[in-house]
């Protein structure tokens, strides 16, 4: 009776044990197609400004079904080009006083939080620069394409590139006048990635 009553026990323990514990599901990787996607800049200062692009050198993104769930991406910093193509511009951004792409050849994002449901989502992540790893949120909307790609897009991500040590002229300096350039810089990102 009393070894009945340990198996039932047991039995019991197995099956409220199971019943609790969430099925373990593996999300699928979508690699990025770096032909397809893109990296823009836009830099501001207090009389203009200027924009360019940047290449991805690599990047993933992982969705439980059609929900995104993770990812990352990196970029390759010694590929930074002005849109007017000033090579005296895209020398000093790649020179010590911005982003030093000599010594951190590549910048990277991991997606830490995705909040929202359907195609707009609110992403949080890590975003390294020049070694320093800073906290990030910005909007981005996710497309099922009809070949079974995706595209996800952030067309406005904020970047405050003081908090990355890149303090060249920012507009915290005092007695610079009208030379500063604005701390705060944006990147607009479209992946497109299949699996």
């Amino acid at each position: 009776m009393r070894q009945k009553i340990y198996s039932l026990t047991a039995i019991l323990s197995v099956l409220l044990l199971s019943a609790f514990l969430a099925p373990n599901f593996k999300a699928d990787t979508y690699k990025v197609d770096l032909e397809k996607s893109t990296l823009t800049w836009t830099g501001k200062k207090a009389v203009g400004g200027h924009n360019g692009s940047i290449d991805l050198q690599s990047g993933s993104l992982l969705f439980d079904g059609k929900k995104l769930s993770g990812g990352n991406f990196v970029i390759n910093m010694t590929s930074i080009k002005d849109a007017d193509k000033s090579a005296r511009l895209e020398g000093h951004l790649k020179a010590d006083d911005f982003f030093g792409a000599d010594k951190f050849a590549t910048s990277t994002f991991t997606i830490k939080k995705v909040a929202g449901t359907g195609a707009k989502l609110v992403i949080s992540g890590d975003l390294t620069i020049k070694g320093i790893t800073q906290p990030i949120t910005f909007p981005a909307t996710v497309a099922w394409n009809t070949d079974g790609s995706v595209t996800a897009t952030a067309e406005k991500i904020v970047v405050d590139r003081t908090k990355f040590g890149i303090k060249y002229k920012s507009e915290g300096i005092l007695d610079i006048g009208d030379k500063f350039i604005y701390d705060n810089f944006e990147l607009s990102v479209k992946l497109v990635a299949k699996k």
